[in-house]
């Protein structure tokens, strides 16, 4: 298996993946250790804590590329319609040009305190928010995919996306900051995204 077929399949890209984008099993397992690391330093330019129990985790098609082979390879799938099953689960969390995708982690250790803190969190995923310099705050639009919270509790996890304007998209790569926050009664906090995430996110701006 040459170098080549490694590296053009394993390499970030624009726009949903394709079966032509991803390892086979056969591929996959000899790719694997190189492929981890190099997604594992990707991702450490994708993550912002937001408060202390709280990660933003800015989705692409490398981020999504990952899941959707551990998958696979878990799962022993090499059929044509299960490995469409996967991209269609996860291509959605894929930036679209105009917008970032994001999984959004509430975090404590002990379960006791996390159940009870969910259930202080309700509605709390539709009061996540970005702001690009001094424009106006960007909500998420959360769980398109599925309702992840009830009335009594929201979720540990949410899939979220943010709209941009042309301006917004103008300004960012200008060089404005960036900032990240939840504005919950009971979780308020706001985070400046490092320098290192504000690049790699511009990356996936058209």
């Amino acid at each position: 298996m040459s170098t080549d077929v490694l590296t053009r399949k394993g390499e970030k890209k624009k726009g949903p993946l394709k079966r032509e984008d991803l390892f086979s099993l056969e591929e996959y397992a000899v790719a694997r250790p190189e492929f981890r690391k190099k997604v594992m330093a990707h991702k450490k330019n994708r993550i912002v804590p937001v408060g202390p129990n709280a990660t933003i985790h800015f989705e692409d098609s490398l981020t999504m590329q990952y899941q959707i082979q551990e998958m696979l390879r878990i799962e022993r799938i090499f059929e044509p319609e299960g490995i469409q099953e996967e991209l269609d689960v996860y291509n959605p969390l894929i930036p679209d040009g105009s917008n970032f995708k994001a999984t959004f982690m509430f975090e404590w250790d002990d379960p006791k305190e996390r159940i009870e803190w969910l259930s202080r969190l309700v509605g709390a995923e539709n009061r996540i928010w970005i702001r690009i310099g001094d424009h106006e705050k960007v909500y998420a639009i959360a769980n398109e995919d599925l309702e992840r919270s009830t009335e009594d509790k929201t979720s540990s996890v949410h899939f979220l996306r943010f709209e941009l304007t042309p301006e917004m998209i103008a300004d960012l790569k200008a060089g404005a900051p960036m900032t990240v926050g939840v504005e919950h009664p009971e979780y308020t906090h706001e985070a400046t995204v490092p320098e290192n995430v504000r690049a790699s996110l511009i990356e996936d701006l058209s």
